[in-house]
C-alpha cells in the first residue's frame, strides 16, 4: 500500500523555485500510541483532538539545488533544526523524489512558545507537509478524492509519528482497528458521529516544566520493545480504542473521561516498567491529578487530565461546565505552573 504513495520523478513539472506556507494545529492524544515498528509504523492504535489555538505556520521557499536546509524560527536562524528536516527528507524521497532536487529554505513560527509542552513536532511536520503537497501540485501533480489530505498525513507521519493527525479537524485515529472502517498505520483516519458535545471541548494545558525532556520521546518508544508488559498495553490501547470511538458518539462524557485518564497512565507505566525506568512526571504535576480528582468528587464536574510524554496537564472539559472549571483552574492549579504559565485552547471538531 505504501507503493500508492510513490510519484516518479518524470511526472513532476520542475520549476526554478516557489513559495509555498501551510498551518497546522497541535493535537492531543486520548488513546497513546506508544512504541513503534520501523518506518514510522505504531505498535497500536491512537485517537486524537485536534486544538484550535496551538497551531504551526510555515513557509517554504523551494529552490532548485542538492537539498541543503535552512530552518527560521520566529526570523531567527535555528541550524540545530535542521537535521530532523535533513531526516525527514530522506524517510520522504523515495515516496517524492523531488525533494532532494530543491534546496528548503524554511520560516515557521508557532502560536505558542517553543518547548512549552504543546507538541510542536506534530504542528510543526503537518505544516511542513501541506508546504510539500501544495508544491507538488504546484509542479503538475493532480490529486483527487482525498488523495491530497491522505498525502500530507501520510507524509506529516514519516517526520513525527503523532503528525499524521494533525491534518485533520476534529477526532481522529492513527493505526489499523477493527473499531473504524478505512483505518490505517500509514495516515490519519477522521472519525465519524462524534457527539456534538465534544464539538465544543475545552483544553487548558498546564505548563508545569518547560524545556528539553530528560528522555526523548523517541528514545521512550524504543524502550516499549524490551518491555515486558508491552503486548498488554497494545492490546489495552485496541480495546480502548475500540470503546472510545463508540462512546464518542453519544454524550458519556463520564465514560470517556475515565478512558482518557487511564491511558495517560498507562503511558507513564510503561515508562516506570522500561528495562531503564524514567519518570516524566514531576511532583507538581502529581499535584495537579490529586487536585482534579479531589474537585471532580467534591463538584460532580466533568473535569479530566491526560498527559503527553511530559510533566505538563491537558485539562478536558464541555464548553457547558466551561467558565466554572476555567475560574478554578485559574484559582487554584496556576501555582503548580512554571511562572503560573498555562493555555487556554479548544477542539477544532469541524
Amino acid at each position: 500500500m505504501e507503493q500508492n504513495f510513490v510519484i516518479a520523478v518524470d511526472r513532476y513539472n520542475l520549476i526554478p523555485t516557489a513559495l509555498v506556507s501551510a498551518a497546522a494545529p497541535s493535537n492531543i492524544a486520548l488513546v497513546k500510541y506508544w512504541g513503534k515498528r520501523e518506518n514510522q509504523i505504531p505498535a497500536n492504535p491512537s485517537v486524537s483532538f485536534t486544538l484550535t489555538e496551538s497551531r504551526t505556520t510555515t513557509a517554504v521557499r523551494f529552490t532548485k539545488g542538492d537539498g541543503k536546509v535552512k530552518v527560521r524560527l520566529d526570523g531567527e536562524d535555528k541550524p540545530g533544526f535542521a537535521p530532523k528536516i535533513e531526516d525527514f527528507i530522506n524517510r520522504i524521497a523515495s515516496y517524492s523524489p523531488i525533494v532532494r532536487l530543491y534546496d528548503w529554505d524554511i520560516n515557521t513560527s508557532n502560536t505558542f512558545p517553543h518547548s512549552s509542552g504543546i507538541a510542536s513536532s506534530a504542528s510543526g511536520m503537518a505544516a511542513l507537509a501541506g508546504c510539500l503537497v501544495d508544491f507538488e501540485e504546484i509542479c503538475g501533480i493532480c490529486f483527487k478524492g482525498t488523495e491530497k489530505i491522505e498525502r500530507q498525513s501520510f507524509m506529516a507521519r514519516l517526520g513525527s509519528g503523532s503528525a499524521c493527525r494533525s491534518v485533520y479537524p476534529g477526532v481522529v485515529v492513527w493505526g489499523e482497528t477493527d473499531a473504524l472502517e478505512g483505518s490505517s498505520n500509514l495516515y490519519g483516519v477522521p472519525a465519524r458521529n462524534v457527539n456534538d458535545v465534544f464539538a465544543g471541548f475545552h483544553d487548558t494545558i498546564l505548563l508545569i516544566e518547560s524545556g528539553v525532556k530528560r528522555v526523548s520521546s523517541t528514545a521512550g518508544h524504543g524502550l516499549m520493545h524490551k518491555n515486558v508488559f508491552a503486548e498488554q498495553r497494545f492490546a489495552q490501547a485496541h480495546e480502548n480504542t475500540k470503546k472510545i470511538l463508540q462512546l464518542l458518539e453519544n454524550d458519556n462524557i463520564e465514560a470517556v473521561g475515565k478512558i482518557i485518564e487511564q491511558e495517560a497512565l498507562s503511558l507513564h507505566a510503561m515508562m516506570l516498567t522500561s528495562e531503564t525506568p524514567f519518570i516524566l512526571m514531576q511532583p507538581n504535576t502529581l499535584s495537579v491529578l490529586h487536585a482534579v480528582w479531589d474537585y471532580r468528587a467534591e463538584h460532580e464536574k466533568n473535569l479530566y487530565f491526560t498527559l503527553d510524554a511530559g510533566a505538563n496537564v491537558h485539562l478536558l472539559y464541555p464548553e457547558a461546565e466551561a467558565e466554572q472549571i476555567q475560574s478554578w483552574i485559574e484559582e487554584n492549579l496556576a501555582k503548580y505552573c512554571q511562572d503560573g504559565k498555562m493555555i487556554h485552547d479548544r477542539v477544532a471538531i469541524k
